[in-house]
This record gives C-alpha cells, structure tokens and sequence, in this order.
C-alpha cells in the first residue's frame, strides 16, 4: 500500500451502479472487508460468490433486480444479471450455467493454470497483436548509456516510475535496454490511439501480463466490452497484484497515446490497490493524468526527462563512433548545443554524414530544414497540430524566445498562453524557460523558418518588426535591435539604441562585439542623425578615426537640421502641443525632448571618444562640459540603466588629463570611473580605470601602491571570466614595468606578450606610449641599449605633447647613453625636460655624478627634493647617487649610511633595478656586515633579511565626527573651499581637519586619505 491518504473517490467503472450505493461490508477503494460479502448483509449467509455460482435457489431476474434474493446484493441487481446464465445468455436472463460474477463484469472467463479459457480474440473480435507486447529490438549503433540504466533501476524501488520526452528523445529504446536485461520479468503494452474505451486497454494490459508469464488469476476474467470495464475486475487485479511475492514490472510504451481520464483514473485505483505488487513505467511524451503531486511528495516517483535523456559531448561522440564517425569533443558539444542532445535528430545527423565525403563538416555544418531531420520533425511534431497551431508555430520561429504576450503580437489573435503551454505539456519541441517564457528547439526553429519562407514568402520580415516593436515597448534592448536588424529596418534599429542612451554599448560590456556586428550590416541607403551616430560609434570602437569623426560631423549636422526644423515650425505647432500635452497630463513642449537629449549625450560621448584617441585634453573638457549640460534633460531612468556611459565619459575625461600630465586631475576623474557600478557590463571600464590610476602610481615611483593597482585591475575582468584581449591592458604594462625594476626580466616579458592584445578603442596615446616605455626599459634592462632606443623611438600620435611620455623617452635615452660611457649626452638629453619632472632631475644628477660633478648632482638633488613627492622607485635612485657622490668626495661613512637607508626602502618593494644601475662600486659595501644583512636574501645571495618593518599603525585615532565628515567630502571630489562652505566652516578649520584626518590614517594627500578611508569602511 502506498499510504497515501484517500479522497473519498474510487476510479469511474463505465456501466458500473452508482458508488454512493454501495453495499455494507465493502470498502469501494480498499479490498474486502474479511467475513463480508458484497451483497446485502441482511441475507444471512449469502455473498457475491454465492450468487455468482447461482447456490441460492429459486432466484430469477426480477428478485434479483428487487432485492429480495438471499445472497445478491445492491452491485448484482444494478447489473441486471441472473444466477445461472452465461455471459451472453445472462444479458437476457436465459441461459443457465454462467457464473453471476463473469455475467456482471461482462468478461470471459481467462486461461490461466487454473483451468480457465484465454480469450482468443480481443472485445472487438480482434486477435491480440503481439507485436504490442514485444520489448523493442534495439538497432546496432545503440548507445547504452550506464548513467540512464542506474537511475531507471530506481523503478524497481518505486511504484510509478515516468520516462517523459519529446518525440525521438530515445525513451522507449532507454526503457526497452532496460528491460531486455531483466526479461521475463518486465511486461511491455505499447498503447494506441486507435483503443477505443477502458475494456480495450484493459484487455490489452492483462494480455500483456499473460504474454510476460504473469496470467491473472481466473477470477479476474477479461473485458468482453470495448468501451466499459467494471470496478470488481479493477478490485480482483489490485487484490491479486498486492497477494504476490514478487512484484510485477509493467511498462507502458507511448503513454500519451492514452487520452481517457477513465483509464488514468483506473490506473491509479489498481496501482494505487496492488501495493507493493506492482512497479508501473509509463513511457510518454506529455505529463500522464495521475496524481503525480502525491507520489512525488511521498518519494515514491522516479522521474527521467528531457534534460536527462539528452545526450552529452562525451556520450554524442561515443554515437558518432558507432555509426564510424570521429569528432572532436569540442566539435561533438558545439553538435550537442545546436541539437540539444536529441537522440533521434544525432542519430539522422549521424546516418547523413555516413553518406558524405567529409562527414565532420557536414555535422558541424549541416542545414536542418534539407535533412531528415527536417522529415521526421515536420511529420511527428508540425503536422501534428492543428491548422491554428501550426500558424502559431510557425510565426514564432523567427524569435530566440516568446511569451503568450508576444505570440499574441505576431498571430494578431489572443489564444496564445494555453496552446504554448499544451505545446510544452506535449513535449512538442517547445521549451519552458520559466516566467511565462518559452523557445522552441534550434533544430525545431530552423526548419520552422524555412517552412515559413516556403509557406508565406515575404512575410518572415514584417514578424521581425513586429517583434521589435514590442521588445521595444517592453524595454528588452537587445531582442529590440536583433529584431529590427532582421526586418531590415535600420532607422528604427539605430533610433531604438540612441534613444535608449545604449550607443555606449558599442564600445564596451558583454555584447560589444556583437552589436558592432550587427549594425556592420547596415548600408548605406539609411541616413539620420540616429544612423550616422552609429556609424561613428561603430568606427570609433574600432580605432578607425578617419572614418568615425566623417559620421560623427554628418550627425551633428543632422541633428541641427532637425533642431532647425523643428524651430521654424514651433509657432504654428506649440500652442496645439502645449494643449495636448495639457490635457494629457504633462509638461507644455515636452514631446519628444527625451530623444533629442539622448542623441546629444551620444554625440558628447563620441566626441569624448575622438578626443581620447586623438590624444586632446581640450577637446575631452568641453565634450564632457557638453555632457554636463544635456544631462539634466535625459530622464533619470535611462542614466541609471546605462552606468556605462558615465563611466566612459570618465574614463576619456581622466584619460586625456594623463596624457597631459595633469596627474591629480586625471585622478578626480578615474578614481568614481574605478568604482562605476554595473556590474559584469562595466567591468572593462573599471579595469581600464584601475589600470591607469596605477600608472599614475607607477610613475610617480610608488611601485608596491602600483601593483596593487594593476592586480586590482586584472581582478576586475577575470571575476567575469572576460578576455584579457577585450581590455586596455594597462595594468599587464603597468605590471611588466614593476617587473623590470626588480629585474624579473623573464616575468617581465610574459606580461609584456599578454598585453599586447588590447580592445581598439582603448589603444590611445597613453597605452601605446606606456607600452613602448615598459618595452624599452626591458631591452635596457637586458643590455640592449640600441632595441631601448629603437622601442621609444617611434612618435605617439597626439595632437599635443605628453610631458611625462617626452620626460620617460628622454629617461630611456639617458640611461642608454650612461651605459654606453656618454654621460655628458645624457646630460644633454635630459636638460630638455622641465625640472618639475621629478624623476628626469634624479637622472641627470646620476648622470652629472657619471660626468665628474659629485657637487652639482647633489644641488640639483637638494632643489627638487624627490623625497617629498615621489615613491622609492625614484628616491632610492635618488639615495644611491647621493651615497656615491659621498662615496667619492671621501665620506665613507655617509656613504654607507645612505646605503642602508636605501637598501631599507628598496627591500619592502624588492627594487633591484637602481642597485644594478648604480654600478661596481658599491660591492664592497654590500659585503659589509650590517649591509649585508640588509641585501641579503632578496638583492644578493645570504640569508633572508629580517621580518620587514610593520606598516604604521591606521588608524592611530578614532576619527571624530568632523574629520569624517570633511573625509566624506573630499571623496566627492569637493575642493577645500566647497567643503568650507558645505559645512559652514572656515577653508582654515577644513585644513585643520584633514591634516588631523591624515596623520590618524597614516597619509599624505587627498587621493591617499580617500582610499584608505574606504578600506577601513569609513567611508
């Protein structure tokens, strides 16, 4: 018994007396109550088996009928049988020698070891096909899959077991192996849709029990009606399936054939009854009508469906091999994908390529809608349908996904939800992807579409636009645009991505290179300003300057056309637009401004773009000045949809002043770009960001803050699995130039090859010049002075300077000189840079002290004090030319002093470059006890050096509420006085508190105090 607790229902029995009639002693949904007949109790000693073997005499049709023979009961007398007669004979109440029980359930009496006849013949007269009870032959390039037979033993465990697929999903064959290995002890009944009523299908079910060595008992008998079948039979094979020792397997192939609630309900009752005597396996293709809910509470329902019955890579080459044919793992998934895993469309697939002289193109490239694919689909699934249906289906094709709403929209009718959902039930090669969205197979959708050409020629494109159109209204950008370019209709499709404040798109996140190609498509015959600003955006993302700034000067002339236009025929048409707009609710002369402020934030952005390729910090300012002001009149919703846009804004602003050398600036605008929001969709952005703030560090000499950086940069694109290609690929160059300075030369080149694929709109003046500098400091690096020249030597397209690019190029050209024994030409070199460029004075005092002038390379070293503005990648040099210059005026001890306090500023960052640079004079000293306890482990061989020095102690002291408050300010980047006024303090007080604010948090400047500030989560 299953434990299930009963609803008070039993299965219908057609021709049956009425259930609420019947007769004490019985249970209609259980067995018999022991001592207790089915008849009327008040007569004492009789039953239903005494009435049907006629042992009360004197009993006719008409007692029966009125209750008033001894032994039959309520059940009997609805029958309208009378003791004594035969089956046909006791439908006339004529012929005696017939049992009452076989005369009331219509049946034959069976042929079992207990001495009874088979029927010979089906209820129809028909004999029994015994092909129906056959375990089906499975073909020679079956593929038994162990994982599917492991999880179907589980039918031996349960009562119900479901194998439900759609058609050719390779469920009856699965079943059928299974069950071949356990023959005779499985049964097998394949249904049909040509049974008529319960009695045929029971007939055929106890058949099939006899044909599996499992022959009911004779008391069971076999319907003789077609159309009816009786609850005491129902009873009799419950009763006797729950008696056995061992249980029954029965398997019922093709289930959904199977469309009489009356037959489900029956099923139920005598699986329900048998207990554990029977284990039943429906094959089917739609969801039976049992009440599954109920078993699958209880654990006692095995289920295998359509995602588990579909074949894997592994599992689709192992076929491929059977029907003599090798693919590739890889080229077997990219099958499985296209396919879905579906059984009956690889095996066509497979017998195809057998007839072909490069089977693995034709699987890999193979048109579904010419294939037998195509046949099989075409005959078991469309034609299947009903004419109505088969429109639906075939409208639909053309999109990836649907919903009720949106079929509704292509078939112009309102019937779409149940027949979608009927589809799935079916298992009619349409998928439920969850909230009322559906897809229909790839393989199913191709021939779909080309059926469709066939069948309505022309029509395919205006179901495109419909579907844009209401991906459009529904906010599904994506869908919107690949609809719109399939109808051809490339105004709205350019229109739709401005509109929506997407055009950024084009340039970064995770579907760049597709929306590029898509509108590569577009051709010439469309032109707006929608579809020239695309065209530039297209251009732009690709580096192509020339081309991009033509389409970007033909929108901004469309644009003020429009505006133009739009002026002259303002009079006449305010004062009606003012009172629709009234009378509608909203704001007088606001129609249609969301499109025109959409479009010149796009062109803002473009401009942007162009000026960061080209390398103009003023034409970057007044794009984003521009940007600024149309802002304010884009609705709110679509700025916070496309995070994107502000951050490419951002990053082009911050990338300009870089490039300027307008280092604080840059960092103003860089720093919020590295924490945009957005996700996966602005990861690009914020890598780019990231990286070009730590070439700010890097340059400034902080080469630990710079990696730290440059990792945090790297870390963005890998925790979205993005390309290391689809970036800008600063941090890897910032990452090499760390290398080469603590002489990991083989590391440096490693990342130096990484970086060397980089997303094109990003390839702008300061990644190509940072590339060239980490290049040519790497060949110096190696001692290949003439490859450093020949690295640096190549012009960085800009239309102005860069002084930190000009001031490292000349750094690159002294160094080289010095190593080649000329320091009065790099000395030359490097009076050409302004002396603000920190790092390019330490160079020329190095290389003033190789020409002979110890005193002059200290002065120069005193006027620009390196100490106070830049990190140990320059200070250290600073140091060490400082202990030479001791070391030759006859100082020894400051010499060595200098040393240490060099050596201690290196260790923590592992700089080894300046020492190599420095030359041999400083051997000895390293050798020197203390000294050498310094170098050692990390700058020459020796024991590792000591624990490094602890980092200050942050924060020192709590901040007060003030300094947080001032904190809170600097980070959004307000000036002193801004903060002054904000908080109605005086510009002193505000100082006052930040320098408080530093000394707690162990800084020394704004961009310092803000960062340190977050990651205490102070901020």
């Amino acid at each position: 018994m299953t434990g299930f607790e009963e609803d008070g229902e039993e299965p219908k029995a057609q021709g049956a007396g009425s259930r609420g009639e019947a007769a004490p002693g019985t249970d209609p949904l259980h067995e018999p109550v022991p001592g207790a007949g089915f008849a009327d109790p008040a007569v004492p000693g009789a039953g239903l088996e005494e009435a049907a073997e006629g042992v009360v005499p004197g009993a006719g049709l008409a007692e029966v009928a009125e209750g008033v023979v001894p032994g039959a009961g309520l059940e009997e007398a609805a029958e309208g049988v009378v003791p004594g007669a035969g089956l046909e004979e006791a439908a006339e109440g004529v012929v005696p020698g017939a049992g009452l029980a076989e005369a009331a359930e219509g049946a034959v009496p069976a042929d079992d070891p207990s001495g009874g006849t088979a029927p010979a013949a089906d209820p129809q007269g028909d004999p029994y096909l015994r092909t129906r009870f056959a375990i089906p032959a499975r073909p020679a390039t079956f593929l038994r899959r162990d994982r599917l037979l492991v999880h179907l033993d589980q039918a031996l465990t349960t009562p119900l077991t479901m194998v439900n697929g759609s058609a050719g999903a390779g469920k009856t064959l699965l079943v059928a192996d299974w069950a071949a290995e356990r023959e005779p002890s499985v049964a097998w009944f394949t249904t049909e849709a040509a049974d008529q009523g319960p009695g045929m299908f029971w007939a055929y079910l106890l058949q099939a029990l006899r044909a599996a060595g499992v022959p009911p008992p004779s008391g069971v008998g076999s319907p003789a009606d077609a159309s009816r079948v009786t609850h005491t039979l129902l009873a009799r094979l419950a009763a006797d399936l729950s008696a056995r020792e061992r249980p029954v397997t029965l398997v019922l192939d093709e289930y959904d054939q199977v469309r009489d609630p009356d037959i489900a309900q029956q099923l139920e009752f005598v699986l329900h009854h048998a207990g554990g005597g029977l284990r039943l396996i429906l094959v089917t293709r739609t969801e039976p009508l049992l009440p599954l809910h109920r078993y699958r509470a209880a654990g006692q329902l095995t289920e295998i469906r359509g995602a588990e019955l579909a074949f894997t890579p592994e599992e689709t080459a192992e076929l491929l091999a059977l029907h003599g044919l090798s693919l590739p793992l890889p080229a077997a998934g990219a099958l499985v994908e296209r396919t879905r895993g579906w059984a009956a469309g690889l095996r066509l697939c497979a017998l195809a390529a057998q007839e072909t002289p490069d089977a693995q193109t034709y699987l890999k490239e193979f048109e579904a809608d010419r294939s037998t694919v195509a046949d099989f689909l075409l005959a078991e699934v469309l034609k299947q349908q009903s004419p109505e249906v088969q429109d639906l289906l075939l409208r639909v094709s053309v999109l990836e996904r649907l919903c009720p709403e949106l079929a509704n929209a292509l078939t112009e009718r309102a019937d779409s939800e149940p027949i979608l959902a009927e589809l799935h039930r079916e298992n009619a090669f349409v998928e439920d992807l969850g909230h009322a969205w559906y897809r229909l197979h790839p393989l199913f959708g191709e021939i779909l579409r080309a059926h469709l050409r066939v069948r309505a020629p022309g029509l395919e494109p205006e179901l495109h636009l419909r579907a844009a159109h209401w991906f459009g209204r529904s906010g599904l950008l994506t869908e919107t645009l690949g609809h719109g370019a399939a109808a051809g209709d490339w105004e709205f499709t350019a229109s739709a991505l401005v509109d929506d404040l997407a055009i950024g798109q084009l340039f970064t996140g995770l579907r760049s290179d597709d929306f590029v190609e898509l509108f590569s498509r577009m051709g010439p015959e469309a032109g707006s300003p929608a579809t020239e600003l695309v065209r530039a955006a297209r251009d732009l993302s690709r580096c192509d300057l020339e081309h991009g700034l033509a389409h970007l000067r033909a929108a901004r002339r469309g644009l003020a056309e429009k505006e133009a236009a739009d002026a002259s025929g303002a009079d006449a048409a305010r004062t009606a637009t003012d009172a629709d707009a009234a009378e509608a609710g909203g704001a007088p002369g606001a129609a249609g401004a969301p499109d025109e402020a959409a479009a010149r934030l796009s062109c803002a952005l473009l401009e942007a773009s162009a000026a960061r390729l080209t390398g103009s910090p003023a034409r970057a300012e007044a794009a984003a000045a521009e940007a600024e002001k149309v802002r304010a009149q884009v609705p709110a919703h679509l700025l916070d949809k496309h995070p994107e846009l502000t951050a490419l804004l951002l990053t082009h602003l911050g990338s300009t002043r870089l490039w300027a050398g307008r280092f604080e600036e840059a960092r103003a605008a860089l720093t919020p770009a590295a924490d945009c929001p957005g996700g996966a969709s602005t990861a690009l952005l914020r890598e780019d960001a990231l990286g070009r703030l730590a070439l700010i560090d890097c340059l400034d000499g902080w080469a630990d803050r710079a990696e730290r950086q440059a990792r945090a940069a790297m870390a963005e694109t890998e925790r979205f699995g993005l390309p290391r290609s689809a970036g800008s690929g600063i941090g890897l160059l910032v990452l090499a130039a760390v290398a080469v300075d603590r002489n990991e030369l083989g590391e440096a080149q490693a990342l130096l090859d990484a970086a060397a694929e980089s997303h094109p709109a990003l390839r702008d003046p300061v990644r190509e010049a940072g590339r060239a500098l980490a290049t040519a400091r790497l060949q110096l690096a190696r001692g290949d002075t003439r490859g450093a020249l020949d690295a640096v030597e190549p012009a960085v397209t800009a239309e102005v300077v860069s002084p930190w690019a000009a001031g490292q190029s000349a750094l690159v050209a002294s160094a080289a000189h010095l190593a080649e024994g000329r320091p009065e030409a790099a000395v030359r070199v490097l009076r050409a840079v302004p002396r603000d460029q920190v790092a390019c004075a330490v160079e020329e005092a190095r290389a003033r002290l190789a020409a002979g002038e110890p005193g002059e390379a200290v002065e120069l070293l005193d006027r620009t004090r390196p100490e106070e503005h830049c990190g140990p990648a320059v200070t250290v040099r600073a140091t060490l030319v400082r202990a030479r210059a001791a070391e030759r005026t006859g100082d020894p001890a400051a010499a060595r002093r200098l040393l240490a306090r060099a050596l201690r500023e290196a260790r923590r960052d592992r700089l080894r470059r300046p020492f190599l640079e420095t030359g041999p004079w400083l051997r000895p000293l390293l050798r020197t006890g203390p000294l050498r306890e310094l170098a050692g482990g990390w700058l020459t061989p020796g024991a590792p050096p000591p624990p490094a020095e602890e980092a200050p102690a942050v924060v020192v002291e709590e901040l007060s509420g003030r300094e947080r408050d001032v904190l809170r300010r600097l980070a959004m980047m307000m000036s002193t006085e801004e903060i002054g006024a904000d908080l109605y303090v005086s510009v002193n007080t505000v100082k006052t508190h930040l320098k408080s604010a530093y000394r707690k948090l162990g800084v020394n400047r704004r961009h310092d105090a803000v960062r340190r500030a977050r990651e205490l989560g102070l901020l």
